[in-house]
């Protein structure tokens, strides 16, 4: 639980103080402090005094008693009548004795704040009253009371004539890089100082010294750095030093885009080798593998949507899932049960939602459906006043919300979001966590008498909820229900994707503020200091959009059949949940079990032997079902058969003198098929020994060749591909195989190499200049086209679930299309290109332009192993059904034989 993680972090280092920047206004800074004494009724029979400390704000004076009993007084400077230090021919009057170091502070108003040390709305005391505060420093007293009647232009000028403490440095021997003011950002607070760049760590020193010195963070640790909006303006750097928790170590806040930018190429360039940087795509295609859970998958997505525990105005969204808290037990297996993730809360409730419509089409532009938004501190804060209150008393000027409109039931809070006029918001992660506490009032805090006279308590939870703990262990798992993993995508498109902003977002009744989103307003060009806090003041209350991260429909999740989806394991699949018993194992589960086995240990594949066969480049292979036999085609113009019993080759076959360019066995291993660049494509006959038939299919070479259920598919540097119905020919009666072109795919370039799923409906075309199409083999038209890769193509392949599309091409990067929605989903980049592949969608296995076999962990987007091999390109690859056995073909002009050694 981020938010709360944070501030009991805050409060065990810093248990001794009271005070915090809390009790500071919007846009208001703490300067310095002073030991002093607070005199009440000078010269008077019941005088008193109460030792302290006097802190010095750009809005206030306040002053914090060492007694905790007494309250902490805080003095508006719009309500200060005079400041002023006692004049010096005072000194020998009776009744301003020891008044060495005094300031004299008359105002119309105070507040009183943490009385007894009890956190509660603050006391507000009107009337004029006279304060003396003693300073233990006499000599301080001039700077002080020129502070207070300077206090508008303080700051930058303090920031101007002061720099980072290098005698803060860690080792004498750092050397500086970058040094320049910003602020750090908490929770609806901001504290400016200098931030200093090493060549070994981050530093921010507050200019107040609060809440200690200098923050220190080594770049060695950190593991992720966020360019973040703050104010809807792009001056905010978030810097992490840990892989996957919603806390940041730091949050700071620049005075503009430039210095942000510098500090942030700064650390990126340090820290560019040390860790993966990840993309939306990239979390996608986990998430849709499984190996993110949804709850994961929402806190990657909040985070590279600008959202931080730290902005309050920006903290993670996350959606209401249930949408049943009447019922005894709570049924993850009924529709009904689920809240309807393709619609945003305000369109929920079609009554509501027709009465919003209507003001919509009378309402004068810039038009909005919804007067407030799904996401702001105050909604923030409505759920967490029990474990934050110090917070929900920041914003709401010392006060709690009214006893009736505060978070008391999961029931009503939800019956409002349905019914109520101006309420549309969502949840936060807290809901989804382990730290029940924000649903207890554990502090015993007095939040006031509800109409019926009952006191604001603990959260009331729905029926099916034993206890708070309970109720967010059901909550997580109907966030990882099977129903949510089939429709959070529609939810994310709302919220993160491209029903967030346009002519999508009208239809989907999905349109806020203009001030919400991201380039709504520049506050650079308000110059009135009145109006820009007016107008940050707006924006924290209302709340600010997500920035957009997808512009097209999200793919959906992948959702096995019978297994459950758990934060800890995505694959665990329970023994009463399997459609057999452990006895009853089909064929196909033991083959399936074997494939994993072995991609599991891919890493663990061994050379076994190798033969130089050929006078040129390998271009393919293909091996018998009993794998007896290896057919081999080559840029030298042969196809050759390799006998793996007696390691000799046994045939040699020339064609034609053009180099040929892959080869297939069609099934019952009668046959060989391979292409060529002299435009045709050759059948030679196992049995017999010789050429059976040819196929004169193109204007020009033949680049690729496949083969399912009676049909051949051929790709060409003419730039089509062609799918042809062949009917084999009665080779004992000498008749000719007959072809019939089913279909012609056109395209605007040569195409390098093609690819078919597994159900043999779609096919995948990459061409010389880098495009990817998807293609509907039925109908013969085009479901996506995307320029994948600048260069060729060199090889391309739908994984085994024809959910996704791999390619590799000779910009040296592997690409991953989701192939319902043409999403381009991940990218990653080799030090080489990579010239050909196996994969089972996590997994890659492929082969390098140095000869070297390469085991990728795409999800992850590293190198897992490198295996020494060819000593040229590898330029083919063929791999067993059961994944154990690979066969290489090189540049080299050999073929190398790999196996698995568990």
């Amino acid at each position: 639980m981020a938010f709360i993680r944070k501030r009991r972090l805050e409060r065990d280092l810093y248990s001794k103080e009271r005070f915090s920047l809390l009790l500071l206004n919007l846009e208001e800074y703490y300067f310095e402090q002073h030991t002093a004494n607070h005199i009440i009724n000078k010269g008077c029979k019941d005088e008193r005094k109460f030792r302290g400390s006097l802190k010095i704000c750009s809005k206030s004076i306040i002053f914090e008693p060492d007694d905790n009993i007494q309250p902490i007084i805080k003095i508006p400077l719009r309500d200060c009548v005079s400041i002023k230090a006692p004049e010096d021919n005072e000194a020998s009057n009776p009744f301003t004795r020891d008044t060495s170091g005094g300031i004299s502070v008359v105002c119309n108003q105070i507040f009183l704040i943490k009385e007894r040390n009890i956190i509660a709305p603050y006391k507000t005391v009107r009337g004029r009253t006279e304060h003396l505060f003693q300073l233990d420093v006499a000599g301080k007293l001039g700077d002080v009371v020129q502070t207070l009647h300077q206090i508008t232009a303080i700051l930058q000028s303090r920031l101007a004539r002061t720099s980072f403490d290098k005698n803060r440095f860690q080792s004498i021997s750092e050397t500086l890089h970058m040094e320049c003011k910003a602020e750090m950002v908490t929770p609806l607070v901001t504290n400016p100082g200098h931030v200093c760049v090493t060549d070994a760590n981050l530093y921010f020193q507050p200019l107040n010294g609060y809440p200690k010195p200098v923050v220190q963070i080594t770049l060695q640790n950190v593991r992720r750095i966020y360019k973040r909006r703050h104010g809807l303006m792009p001056v905010g750097l978030e810097v992490f030093c840990t892989e996957n928790d919603l806390c940041s170590d730091i949050y700071l806040k620049f005075y503009n885009c430039q210095d942000r930018d510098e500090l942030y190429f700064l650390i990126a360039t340090y820290i560019e080798n040390h860790i993966t940087e990840h993309t939306a795509e990239s979390y996608m295609l986990q998430w849709q593998r499984g190996h993110l859970s949804n709850y994961q998958y929402l806190l990657h997505l909040n985070n590279l949507a600008d959202r931080s525990c730290n902005d309050l105005s920006q903290y993670p969204v996350f959606p209401w899932i249930i949408a049943d808290y009447s019922s005894s037990v709570l049924d993850l297996t009924k529709p009904e049960t689920f809240r309807d993730l393709s619609k945003p809360i305000g369109a929920l409730n079609k009554e509501r939602l027709d009465r919003l419509l209507a003001r919509y089409q009378e309402m004068p532009e810039p038009k909005f459906m919804y007067g407030s938004h799904y996401s702001s501190p105050g909604y923030v804060l409505f759920y967490l006043v029990r474990v934050a209150p110090e917070y929900m008393l920041c914003l709401q000027n010392g006060k709690f919300d009214h006893a009736d409109r505060m978070f008391n039931s999961l029931a009503e809070t939800w019956k409002n979001c349905l019914d109520g006029a101006t309420d549309f918001k969502e949840l936060i992660p807290e809901f989804y966590e382990n730290d029940s506490s924000f649903l207890v009032n554990s502090l015993k805090l007095d939040l006031g008498k509800r109409q019926g006279g009952k006191m604001v308590e603990d959260v009331e939870l729905p029926p099916w909820a034993s206890g708070p703990d309970d109720f967010l262990q059901k909550s997580q798992e109907a966030l990882e229900s099977q129903y949510v993993s089939e429709h959070l995508h529609e939810w994310i498109d709302i919220i993160f994707g491209y029903k967030q902003k346009g002519s999508e977002a009208v239809s989907a009744h999905n349109v806020f503020h203009p001030l919400t989103y991201e380039g709504g307003v520049d506050l650079n060009s308000i110059v009135d200091p009145n109006e820009k806090v007016a107008l940050l003041t707006q924006i924290l209350e209302f709340g600010q959009t997500p920035k957009q991260l997808f512009t097209i429909p999200h793919p959906r999740r992948i959702v096995p059949k019978l297994k459950s989806l758990s934060r800890t394991s995505s694959h665990s699949v329970s023994i009463a949940e399997s459609p057999v018993s452990p006895n009853e194992e089909s064929f196909e589960d033991l083959t399936e079990e074997s494939i994993t086995l072995a991609w599991n240990n891919i890493a663990k594949l061994k050379s076994d032997e190798r033969y130089k066969i050929h006078k040129e480049a390998i271009t393919g292979i293909a091996v018998t079902c009993n794998g007896s036999s290896v057919f081999t085609t080559s840029q030298d113009s042969t196809l050759k058969m390799f006998s793996k019993e007696s390691k000799t080759i046994q045939r040699s076959v020339s064609f034609s003198n053009m180099a040929l360019s892959s080869c297939l066995i069609l099934p019952g291993d009668t046959t060989v098929i391979s292409s060529s660049w002299d435009n045709h494509i050759y059948f030679y006959s196992i049995a017999f020994g010789r050429q059976q038939d040819v196929l004169m299919g193109h204007d020009d070479a033949v680049s690729k060749i496949c083969w399912r259920d009676g049909r051949l598919y051929s790709a060409s540097w003419d730039s089509t591909v062609k799918v042809w119905h062949c009917v084999p020919g009665e080779t004992l009666s000498n008749k000719k195989h007959h072809f019939e072109l089913l279909a012609e795919l056109e395209h605007d370039v040569s195409v390098n190499t093609i690819d078919l799923n597994a159900a043999n409906t779609m096919l995948a075309s990459g061409t010389k200049e880098g495009t990817i199409s998807v293609w509907d083999v039925p109908t013969a038209t085009v479901l996506h086209q995307l320029p994948c890769h600048s260069g060729t193509v060199f090889d391309a392949a739908f994984s085994p679930d024809s959910r996704h599309l791999l390619s590799t091409g000779e910009d040296c990067c592997f690409k991953v299309i989701d192939v319902q929605t043409g999403m381009l989903i991940s990218s990653v980049t080799a030090g080489e290109p990579q010239r050909c592949f196996k994969w089972d969608g996590n997994t890659i296995l492929s082969g390098s332009q140095s000869g070297e076999l390469l085991i990728w962990d795409i999800l992850g987007g590293k190198v897992i192993e490198r295996i020494k091999g060819h000593t040229g390109a590898v330029m083919s690859m063929w791999m067993n059904e059961q994944c154990n056995s690979v066969i290489t073909g090189g540049e080299d002009k050999q073929i190398m034989f790999w196996k698995l050694q568990y």
